[in-house]
């Protein structure tokens, strides 16, 4: 009589260690983990509105009260220029792409010292979380839309085809904060200065942008320096595609595309080399 014996099958091993190096992306292995940024992005929108008594209305107050403070003080004290529309409207359509900007910076920026228990204890892609922090403010921005909308309808102004290119623009001033926001929460791991400084140099930088102000009012000269602020082309792109404003806003955009281009992939190769760190310094 013999006996034939089973021998399990020897289970696959994967050892889990800290790159050395200038690291590769790993898009693959982003996308098997798909479901985790969908639950993380999730997660964020209902700690934001948990426990609050106006909820998503205040995605509407931030912008609206910005507005009116910027049509008091620029458009009536300050008589800057507005294109020839209603100061209320050319406002809003900047604070908009702004707002989701300056948020998804902030938001990125701190994003892994937030999650600092959840890097501690368990293994994902860490480029998951200043992902998933500006993907939240996308649904601020998706609220605001609605009123600026409403708000251009009551002064009679309707927008063309070129409507279309808004979540194009949009997508560009995400990719700007989060081209920025992988250098900045690498640092911030490090250097928690950043978490303090941010909050200025965001209030400079939108002074720097033709948010509150029309592009015209900047030399022409010196129209081609400042549109190395990738915000330039987003804000100018919004107002053309809602507005009608000027021309096409070719050189800005095609400007700030490029300098996002530099900053996203530079930005993605740093936070790679810096994970490595992570949690032994956060």
């Amino acid at each position: 009589m013999t006996t034939t014996a089973h021998v399990r099958p020897e289970l696959p091993v994967h050892v889990i260690a800290p790159a050395r190096g200038w690291v590769p992306i790993r898009l693959r292995e982003l996308w098997g983990y798909r479901e985790l940024l969908y639950f993380l992005v999730w997660r964020e929108v209902k700690i934001r509105y948990k426990q609050t008594a106006l909820g998503v209305a205040w995605a509407v107050i931030q912008p609206v009260f910005t507005m009116v403070v910027f049509t008091v003080v620029f458009g009536h004290f300050g008589k800057l220029p507005s294109d020839g529309l209603p100061y209320q409207v050319f406002a809003l359509c900047a604070l908009l792409p702004w707002q989701l900007f300056a948020f998804a910076l902030s938001e990125s920026s701190n994003s892994v010292v937030v999650n600092q228990r959840l890097i501690t204890k368990v293994y994902f892609p860490r480029l998951i979380m200043p992902i998933a922090s500006v993907c939240v403010g996308l649904v601020d921005f998706a609220v605001s839309f609605v009123v600026l909308m409403g708000l251009m309808a009551y002064y009679g102004l309707r927008p063309g085809p070129a409507i279309a290119t808004v979540p194009l623009f949009a997508l560009l001033a995400v990719m700007t904060a989060l081209g920025i926001g992988l250098w900045l929460s690498a640092l911030n791991v490090k250097y928690r200065d950043v978490r303090y400084t941010l909050p200025f140099v965001t209030q400079i930088w939108m002074f720097a942008t033709p948010v509150a102000y029309s592009i015209s009012l900047v030399p022409a000269a010196w129209r081609p320096l400042y549109a190395l602020n990738p915000m330039v082309g987003v804000v100018e792109g919004f107002r053309w595609a809602l507005l009608g404003t000027g021309g096409s806003p070719g050189l800005p955009v095609a400007t700030s595309v490029a300098v996002v281009l530099v900053l996203l992939v530079s930005g993605l190769f740093y936070f790679r080399r810096m994970e490595r760190t992570f949690a032994d310094v956060v």
